[in-house]
């Protein structure tokens, strides 16, 4: 079954369920109206009756004795005929008064002793007959009645005076009532019906909205936006569904982020390969065909030695990257003199920083303690100056480290070629370059240091900053927080 037949039915239920409640109570308060008004017309009636057809003498033994006006109650009778109303007197419980033949009804004795404290009592339906033959049944009628008693001088209860109307002259209003009743309930329900079609139309079709989004989200449109009036829970459903389209867009942009950068890695790792290998095949063909002289051999083979061990380079560092880009390795975290290892690292870089015409300057304390995981740390300046070393010919590279709030701070500067905003945003690409040429130059090197720089500074819950202008230089800022 469609969700707007299910709404429709649903608001339905509601609705009816809603007007059968309210139309029985409607008829339970009309009944009990009805009768409360008979009952106060009845009880006037007997009132009526006491002070103008019923008088109490007293003779001259002090005897009080009761009389009843025959002609005025007959006339008040003759007078209500109309209504159906009847009157009966009672002098005992089981003893009429009036009439001889009439409308008689039995009184309990439970309901005699409540007279005779003064109650009036009200009986909704009673069984009377006419005559004495009480198994006439066709004589037998339902009437609804009033009982006031009376008492005497000395409150000795004398009599005790009956009401009664109909049923029947009742139950015509009840039957008015409940066929006016009827056609307001069906009324009723059939514009309740109509209510709930709209209802259910106007919550389907935001629905139906959703679910023409989704659709269109499925097939690759990360576009969509929904009207969001912040009004109810679909309200926020179409919020939830834009904040999900945003990032699904997002992912998306990202998933074709990293397949463009998986096909440049495939690209750079080929080409870094290829060019070793291209001059050990050519070597190893020169010697084999012995195509190169013998003077030439040795340089020849040295030749291979170096490609060799850029080749072993290159495999050992990207499995470097990957083993720590997935955590694979464990950090030995201790705390130790940063400038002793800075002063090895310029020391293995020096006679490299002089075939480029650099200096390496190192300034900071004499000592200044870190905690980091030894080797590692080594590795990262190394990596960085080796990077300063690479960009910078006939300059200065200053390493600088000072304490910083809960930290140290390491700074590797130089006044190399520096890097535009375009090459800061990509340096810790693996295999980025800031040579576009991508040539095997002196810059042409694996690419891969400063993305293992990164990777590590992560690992020790570090940050590594970097400032550069083309021209003028570049400047990376290392820091390592303090044991917690």
């Amino acid at each position: 079954m469609k969700l707007i037949y299910q709404q429709m039915i649903a608001f339905f239920v509601v609705i009816t369920t809603l007007l059968l409640i309210l139309g029985i109570s409607f008829f339970h308060l009309t009944t009990t109206m009805i009768y409360e008004n008979t009952w106060v017309q009845l009880e006037g009636y007997a009132y009526s009756l006491k002070t103008q057809s019923m008088t109490i003498e007293t003779n001259p033994n002090g005897k009080q004795t009761f009389t009843l006006d025959i002609g005025k109650l007959q006339t008040s009778e003759l007078l209500l005929r109309n209504q159906q109303v009847h009157f009966t007197i009672y002098t005992t419980r089981k003893r009429v008064m009036y009439p001889d033949q009439g409308y008689q009804s039995i009184i309990s004795n439970r309901d005699w002793k409540k007279l005779e404290k003064g109650e009036i009592l009200r009986r909704k339906s009673d069984l009377g007959w006419r005559g004495a033959d009480k198994q006439n049944v066709q004589n037998q009628q339902r009437m609804t009645d009033i009982l006031a008693p009376c008492f005497d001088e000395n409150g000795q209860l004398i009599a005790v005076i009956s009401v009664g109307a109909k049923v029947s002259s009742l139950q015509e209003s009840f039957t008015k009532i409940q066929r006016n009743l009827g056609y307001v309930l069906l009324f009723s329900a059939l514009l309740g019906a109509l209510i709930s079609y709209f209802l259910a139309h106007y919550i389907t079709k935001r629905i139906s909205k959703l679910r023409n989004a989704a659709r269109a989200v499925a097939s690759g449109d990360f576009d969509v936006n929904l009207v969001d009036h912040k009004r109810d829970e679909l309200d926020d459903l179409a919020k939830d569904f834009n904040q999900m389209t945003s990032s699904l867009k997002q992912s998306n942009e990202e998933i074709k982020r990293q397949e463009q950068k998986r096909r440049q890695f495939m690209a750079d790792a080929a080409h870094e390969m290829r060019t070793p290998l291209t001059t050990i095949n050519g070597l190893l063909e020169g010697l084999a065909y012995d195509a190169i002289p013998e003077e030439s051999k040795e340089k020849s083979i040295e030749l291979m030695r170096n490609e060799t061990r850029r080749l072993i380079r290159l495999v050992n560092e990207n499995l470097d990257y990957e083993k720590i880009r997935s955590g694979q390795i464990e950090l030995k975290k201790t705390t130790f003199d940063a400038m002793q290892a800075i002063h090895n690292v310029a020391a293995q870089l020096k006679k490299k920083a002089q075939g480029a015409g650099d200096g390496i300057e190192v300034v900071g304390p004499t000592k200044l303690n870190v905690f980091a995981d030894y080797d590692r740390f080594v590795q990262i300046i190394f990596n960085i100056t080796q990077n300063a070393i690479q960009f910078t010919e006939n300059g200065v590279i200053r390493i600088s480290a000072e304490r910083g709030y809960n930290s140290s701070i390491l700074r590797v500067a130089d006044n190399g070629i520096g890097m535009n905003e375009e090459q800061l945003k990509n340096i810790w690409e693996r295999y980025y370059k800031a040579d576009i040429s991508r040539k095997n130059t002196k810059y042409g090197e694996s690419g891969l240091g400063l993305s293992i720089v990164q990777q590590l500074m992560e690992q020790h819950n570090g940050k590594v900053e970097v400032t550069s202008k083309p021209g003028e230089g570049s400047t990376f800022t290392l820091i390592f927080p303090d044991e917690k």
